[in-house]
């Protein structure tokens, strides 16, 4: 079996509602584009995965994908992955890591097809379903945050993650205010997206400490590893890191020699694919540590990350990412939370997601090849 192509059709995504999780996204809405990638073998079998997502458009990746990564790719054969991985990371200089992620998603969907086997059990299946946290975007007041953890909490996820408005004193009084709707039981955690100082972060981390939050996610600078060291000596909070920046398997390395974060973390586009994910996990798990799988910017790099999670004995849950419309377009039937709060394993042939070509037919702007 040999790759006989690679193209990426560019399609438009309408719609988006005014949407932000913070300063690495800013506010944003209306349009984006994605991209459908297809590599085709010379036996009829053809991987997909999308580039792009709501606020980061597929026509900025797009053509050094092609360009650079699409030669390494003709006349191999797909289930190379490994070998195909190690060539695709040489040229991480001239393209994306997104991109990278993006090729390797469609040739583990190669492989899943070729066997007749959802990813996850390629990958060696640890369980077939997964509780699911909401993790909202910044909202406008701190009753909104606690009217919507309360009703996800009465809908049975099993938790509730804030994006707050990165101020520390707003944010501290979003934390009080969602802690006391929800009661002292219900798990929540704190992602700041980096917006904090070492004092900022000091405090915070101190106040939601006090009130029972279960993770602290990336209040500092996502390279800061001295602070988040410093950090960790006050505080007895888990911590979370290493969600950024973009990398590879290497990018964990210092984060676990100096004990700077109390997770790792990681998805498809951020990281480099379903193979950098599993890698990267056994890491933790041999240092007994949580590989917290991020959500995908996209509805079939969500699917990939399920199919981690589903192979992961050091994973608690599937971060479902608000509003469902600024993340899931593009599929006919998207990944959904069944009445007990949990996300079930694909059982479709490799990624085992249903596409729609339809849709991406009619909202199609141009063939990259």
């Amino acid at each position: 079996m040999k790759i006989q192509d690679v193209t990426l059709t560019l399609f438009s995504w309408d719609d988006i509602p005014a949407t932000s999780y913070g300063a690495h996204t800013g506010k944003f809405s209306g349009g984006s584009t994605l991209g459908l990638l297809s590599i085709t073998t010379d036996q009829g079998i053809t991987g997909h995965a999308f580039l792009g997502s709501a606020f980061y458009p597929a026509d900025m990746d797009g053509p050094g994908l092609i360009k650079y990564l699409k030669p390494i790719l003709i006349g191999q054969h797909p289930l190379d992955r490994e070998r195909l991985y190690k060539a695709m990371w040489k040229r991480s200089r001239t393209t994306t890591v997104r991109s990278i992620g993006a090729v390797d998603v469609a040739l583990w969907d190669i492989a899943g097809k070729v066997a007749g086997l959802p990813i996850h059990q390629l990958l060696g299946s640890y369980r077939d379903k997964v509780p699911a946290y909401i993790s909202s975007a910044v909202l406008a007041s701190p009753a909104a945050y606690a009217d919507e953890a309360q009703h996800y909490k009465a809908l049975n996820l099993v938790a509730y993650k804030i994006h707050p408005p990165q101020n520390w004193r707003e944010d501290i009084k979003v934390c009080q205010a969602v802690r006391k709707a929800v009661g002292d039981d219900y798990l929540l955690m704190l992602d700041s997206v980096w917006s904090y100082d070492y004092p900022a972060a000091l405090r915070v981390g101190q106040a939601i400490q006090e009130l029972g939050y279960y993770w602290y996610e990336d209040p500092l600078a996502d390279s800061d590893i001295y602070n988040y060291v410093e950090l960790k000596k006050h505080l007895t909070i888990p911590i979370m890191a290493t969600e950024a920046p973009a990398g590879g398997l290497d990018s964990y390395t210092p984060w676990i020699k100096e004990r700077a974060t109390d997770f790792l973390r990681g998805d498809v586009a951020i990281k480099g694919g379903i193979t950098t994910l599993m890698k990267t996990a056994h890491l933790a798990e041999a240092f007994h540590l949580n590989y917290e799988v991020h959500h995908g910017g996209n509805s079939l790099n969500n699917f990939a990350n399920l199919h981690v999670i589903m192979a992961l004995q050091n994973t608690e849950f599937f971060e479902v990412l608000l509003p469902s419309e600024s993340q899931k377009y593009g599929l006919i039937q998207d990944i959904e939370i069944d009445a007990n709060g949990m996300v079930h394993a694909p059982s479709g042939a490799g990624l085992g997601a249903q596409i729609d070509f339809e849709l991406i037919e009619r909202k199609k702007l141009s063939v990259l090849s």
